[in-house]
């Protein structure tokens, strides 16, 4: 489906730029595929296409494995910017010991593993994280290490999270970037420019002056968005 739905924003993307930024994915290779084939019938023809992915690509769903390797093949063939998101960095942290196992196993992980080949119900502490490295290909673990924080293309912020009011862009702390919710979902002031983030799920992609949410919350409600953002235009795709 696409819905038009902004073109008066003072906020532009660069000419001869289109830029599709993907809500979280969570697993969902389903419905990231039908979206993905719904851009590349908007994006015929057009030279100047770039993906941006707002992290949260694994847990709760069946396909987290799936989904990096789709994800992580858009990186390399097209030069999508992959974002990290908290469920990417709770991976991390359980995984290399930094933070808490049953934390990320709660929130989802247990479908990660199992995407994996892992049953973590049948393993615990050092087995299972020793199990859970075993399993994951160094090149999807790379992906995960190698994930940015923030990008910015012309006058768009992107970030998983979003920004913390008062505090300029360029000096954001990784934590806000990834975790941060009703301060900056509260705020009513200019971020200096327009944030295109997820994290929060919502109804619909909620496109206000001074941010945008493209998290529709895919894995449980079967519904995954994207918005298109081209010179001051915003569109939104959604399965």
């Amino acid at each position: 489906m696409d819905e038009t739905a902004d073109t008066t924003s003072r906020y532009r993307i660069p000419d001869g730029l289109r830029v599709y930024a993907f809500g979280d994915i969570h697993g969902r290779l389903d419905l990231l595929e039908s979206l993905l084939a719904m851009v590349e019938r908007d994006a015929q023809g057009y030279a100047g296409v770039r993906f941006v992915f707002l992290g949260d690509y694994v847990d709760r769903g069946p396909d987290s494995r799936a989904v990096i390797e789709r994800v992580l093949g858009l990186q390399r063939e097209r030069g999508a910017l992959c974002l990290t998101g908290n469920h990417e960095a709770m991976m991390r942290a359980a995984l290399d010991g930094s933070g808490p196992l049953d934390r990320w196993l709660g929130n989802g992980g247990i479908a990660a593993l199992a995407s994996y080949g892992v049953a973590a119900e049948e393993l615990g502490g050092k087995a299972l994280r020793k199990a859970a490295r075993a399993a994951i290909p160094e090149e999807h673990a790379a992906f995960l290490a190698g994930l940015g924080f923030s990008a910015e293309l012309g006058d768009y912020f992107f970030c998983h999270a979003g920004v913390r009011p008062g505090v300029a862009l360029e000096r954001q702390a990784a934590h806000d970037l990834i975790w941060i919710r009703r301060v900056f979902l509260d705020a009513t002031v200019d971020f200096g420019k327009r944030v295109v983030h997820g994290h929060t799920p919502v109804e619909e992609v909620d496109i206000r002056a001074n941010r945008i949410n493209v998290d529709t919350g895919a894995w449980k409600t079967g519904r995954l968005s994207c918005v298109v953002l081209e010179g001051a235009e915003v569109r939104v795709l959604h399965t």
